[in-house]
């Protein structure tokens, strides 16, 4: 900047999402206006923001906005999650889109896609109910051992069935069925071991979850995404989307699924996938802080 010039100021503050009151779910940066930031700009930020994600929002020419986000790492992500239903719920509560007093369809622009999101008043609070897109369905692995080892788990921890499997609804990630929501909690994953398993399976992250066998539309859930610097996430959706339809598809649940995520870290989340032809992912948010940013 040179001396004659002007800081840019922005927007910005940090939102809950996927959470029911402050300081739970999974936090959110969000940088409005974000249309003449570099590339290089919004990785800086994000790191200074230190969030699992931060994302920034833009005038689009192919829907009603573009989003674009970054881990803490720098590392670019894509998919609808928490980086784009916190975005669209801060921009309605801060009143951007104007009254949302009945169901409201918004587009998005977002990793080269262009998805819908529904916005709608529930008891005075406003829910997100956005599409993502239809399973694909990757690789198996038929070799518990290394997968064990890179979780820091014993063999008999993972389930047969359904088998560990890549699975795709706008970002692909390893889906790790374990015995239980204790075995969950015990996963300690080595990070090397980790990266070379998923890189292998040309896979993003790793979801382990336990399904409860007293309520079978329910589970309980950890994320781990080191090839993207994220360590562990409190709330996951483009994971959460493809676990329910990779369920459904085995012909174990039907209708909706409930994921518990984020609660070994003391985040606890809830996310709500309803499956139809493509999974959706719905949840509220919390805004926690709002504040002007200077670059």
């Amino acid at each position: 900047m040179s001396p004659q010039s002007s800081p840019a100021t922005l927007t910005a503050g940090l939102i809950d999402v996927f959470a029911d009151t402050s300081l739970t779910g999974n936090p959110l940066a969000v940088v409005e206006d974000a249309d003449a930031l570099s590339e290089t700009q919004m990785r800086r930020l994000a790191g200074e923001f230190n969030q699992a994600e931060t994302t920034f929002i833009m005038r689009s020419g192919r829907a009603d906005l573009k989003l674009r986000s970054f881990t803490a790492a720098g590392a670019e992500v894509g998919g609808a999650g928490h980086n784009a239903l916190g975005a669209w719920l801060w921009m309605a509560q801060e009143g951007r889109l104007g009254p949302i007093e009945a169901p409201r369809i918004f587009r998005q622009e977002i990793g080269g896609e262009v998805l819908p999101i529904e916005l709608r008043p529930v008891d005075g609070r406003i829910f997100g109910r956005m599409k993502q897109t239809r399973l694909k369905l990757g690789s198996t692995l038929a070799e518990v051992l290394p997968l064990a080892a890179a979780l820091g788990l014993a063999p008999e921890d993972i389930c047969a069935g359904p088998a560990p499997r890549v699975a795709d609804t706008g970002v692909a990630h390893l889906l790790v069925h374990l015995r239980d929501a204790a075995a969950v909690d015990r996963a300690e994953p080595a990070s090397k071991g980790l990266l070379k398993l998923l890189e292998a399976v040309s896979a993003e992250g790793c979801y382990v979850y336990a399904l409860d066998r007293s309520t079978p539309r329910r589970a309980y859930a950890r994320f781990f995404n080191p090839t993207v610097g994220l360590w562990e996430d409190a709330a996951t959706g483009t994971a959460a989307g493809p676990l329910g339809a990779y369920l459904a598809s085995e012909g174990l649940i039907s209708g909706s699924i409930e994921i518990e995520q984020g609660t070994k870290m003391g985040r606890r989340s809830i996310l709500q996938v309803n499956l139809a032809s493509e999974p959706e992912i719905s949840g509220a948010g919390v805004i926690v802080m709002r504040g002007r940013l200077s670059i």
